[in-house]
């Protein structure tokens, strides 16, 4: 394609409202401009990127034996009524009513249709397997979109789906896509991760994310040298010992001993003024979960994480209100602890108990009593709770699987997968006659891909000063041809044959013909970003160009009879 005829419109400056590198550099380059807030417009390069990107995930979903079809994306509430999701999602669903007053939602994901489809097409075993997919449109409201295509409320999905008759056959579907899935965002050029994730609201068996690192990610996973990969959400973790500083194992001892705190209610306070350090002392916070009180405890150097409490409760919770916390514990927020506390289910993290990394050793407590702490309470035998995993994974803990030291890594979400099972084929009747025509629920697994998020992280993850180093497979052009002046007859003639002899090879070139500056040409086809430059100068004259990486600076002059050889170089030795 030539520059002259493509419509490219790049900017020198950043936007002023751009944090993150990928929305900065897919604005400058021309590759996206912003309707509304979270709202895109795929301007020719990007949507470039989009359709390779979309290439890349056809082939291997096919590959798998997987069935493209189109949904609809406006759906009637009711589907969604029927699983529940209706009333469980926020905000973040847009719903509206159509002219004949019914109501109506715009598509965040599509297990429900999906779902409708299959119960209404499958019969029996025989029909089964069935792995379906498409690439749609979907909507999500969301409070505070940011960083550029990252984070949108309109945006395309790759989601697809699988229908099995047991659970076994689910594993099956389930490791075809994670072979697909690899081969995907290894092919698209992204570092990743494949990681334990929580099901969330999509339910189900299980589930694990594709991960890619970058520091404009939202989301964070524990990491370690051995494999182990986790969201942060759930990972596990082997706690440091607490430390050891002017804090005494009080096993043994005759029991806690109370001691005077005036207007200290904060970890950092108490510390200060017992002069204990903060692993010292347990964080002790009130929730309510359908209706009963939940004293979660963790040590002071460390943070609750909420989902894993919620997966222990097994139902949804919130802090207590202040006049609950008085009316339970007979106190105030800051001064709670186990002690003596009656109808309130305790729950301890795993490193407070006897035989964690701290041992049977005394901590500091509230002492249920305004202005009072308790030293020297051990959990198990001055409270008896339970002990369940409940603070946050950091780094520099020990890995639950091979005891090596974990890393904390942020990372962009590019996909996930799920284990649904009969979450969504049991309330919407998706069933099948078994080989001894007993009626069974279908079991299902769902499989989603962010095409607008593989574009945005093979930015994030590859870009230098000058602009963008696109990996090869997805770059909108193999190769960019810089005719540095368009006037030139010689330099045309040359480059015309440069164009179409690579372009007789299969490289997709971008000639850029266009009657401006150099200088203008050469910045734009660093923040364009094709893997693979040739320029043709002043030695056309002499039957040479120059050729160059985009992620190097080394140039060479090449001959045209070589031009071919050095350019499948370049591009094979390019990410």
């Amino acid at each position: 394609m030539r520059a002259s005829q493509l419509f490219m419109p790049t900017l020198k400056d950043d936007p002023s409202d751009a944090e993150a590198a990928s929305h900065k550099l897919l604005v400058r380059g021309g590759f996206v401009r912003q309707f509304a807030a979270g709202i895109y417009i795929f301007l020719p390069l990007g949507w470039r990127v989009m359709e390779r990107v979309n290439r890349i995930i056809r082939e291997e979903m096919d590959a798998i034996g997987a069935l493209e079809l189109s949904m609809p994306t406006i759906h009637p509430a009711e589907v969604w009524q029927q699983t529940g999701r209706y009333y469980d999602i926020g905000a973040e669903m847009f719903r509206l009513k159509d002219r004949g007053d019914r109501d109506m939602v715009l598509a965040m994901t599509h297990e429900e249709v999906f779902a409708w489809l299959a119960g209404r097409e499958l019969r029996s075993y025989r029909d089964l397997p069935q792995i379906w997919y498409q690439i749609q449109t979907k909507f999500r409201d969301e409070p505070r979109p940011k960083g550029g295509v990252l984070r949108v409320r309109e945006f395309l999905m790759k989601d697809s789906y699988s229908f099995d008759i047991d659970v076994e056959g689910l594993e099956v579907s389930y490791a075809k896509h994670i072979e697909a899935y690899d081969r995907i965002f290894t092919r698209t050029g992204l570092r990743f991760y494949r990681v334990e994730s929580d099901p969330g609201m999509m339910g189900g068996l299980g589930a694990h994310e594709y991960m890619a690192d970058s520091p404009a990610g939202e989301d964070r996973v524990a990491l370690c040298e051995c494999g182990y990969a986790a969201n942060v959400e759930l990972a596990r973790s082997i706690a440091l010992p607490p430390s050891a500083e002017e804090v005494t194992d009080l096993e043994g001892s005759e029991g806690p001993v109370e001691v005077s705190t005036p207007n200290t209610r904060t970890i950092a306070e108490v510390s200060s003024l017992l002069g204990i350090p903060a692993s010292g002392l347990i964080k002790s916070l009130l929730m309510i979960s359908d209706g009963q009180p939940v004293l979660a405890m963790v040590r002071g150097d460390q943070e609750l994480r909420e989902r894993k409490l919620e997966r222990v409760l097994g139902a949804s919770f919130r802090p207590a209100h202040p006049e609950e916390v008085k009316e339970i514990t007979g106190t105030e927020g800051g001064f709670l602890g186990p002690v003596g506390l009656s109808g309130v289910r305790l729950l301890a993290d795993l490193s407070l108990a006897p035989d964690g990394p701290g041992g049977a050793r005394g901590y500091v407590t509230g002492a249920n009593k305004l202005h009072a702490h308790l030293r020297g309470v051990v959990l198990g035998r001055d409270a008896q709770v339970e002990f369940v995993d409940l603070h946050e994974a950091t780094s520099g803990e020990g890995c639950p699987e091979c005891g090596g030291v974990l890393r904390i890594e942020q990372v962009i979400e590019v996909g996930n997968i799920f284990k649904l099972g009969t979450k969504y084929s049991d309330p919407l009747g998706v069933t099948v006659l078994d080989e001894d025509g007993v009626e069974r629920p279908v079991i299902m697994g769902s499989y989603g891909i962010g095409p607008a998020r593989i574009m945005a992280t093979a930015v994030e993850q590859g870009n230098d000063e000058r602009g963008i180093v696109w990996p090869k497979a997805i770059a909108p052009f193999d190769v960019q041809l810089v005719q540095v002046q368009a006037a030139d007859e010689t330099q045309t003639a040359v480059a015309a044959e440069v164009y179409f002899m690579l372009g007789e090879q299969g490289w997709d070139v971008l000639w850029d013909d266009r009657d401006v500056r150099a200088g203008v040409k050469f910045a734009d086809a660093e923040l364009i970003g094709a893997p693979v430059r040739v320029t043709v100068g002043k030695l056309a004259a002499h039957g040479v160009v120059e050729v160059q990486p985009r992620a190097g600076s080394e140039r060479q002059e090449v001959a045209l009879a070589e031009l071919a050889a050095t350019v499948a170089s370049l591009w094979q030795a390019a990410r």
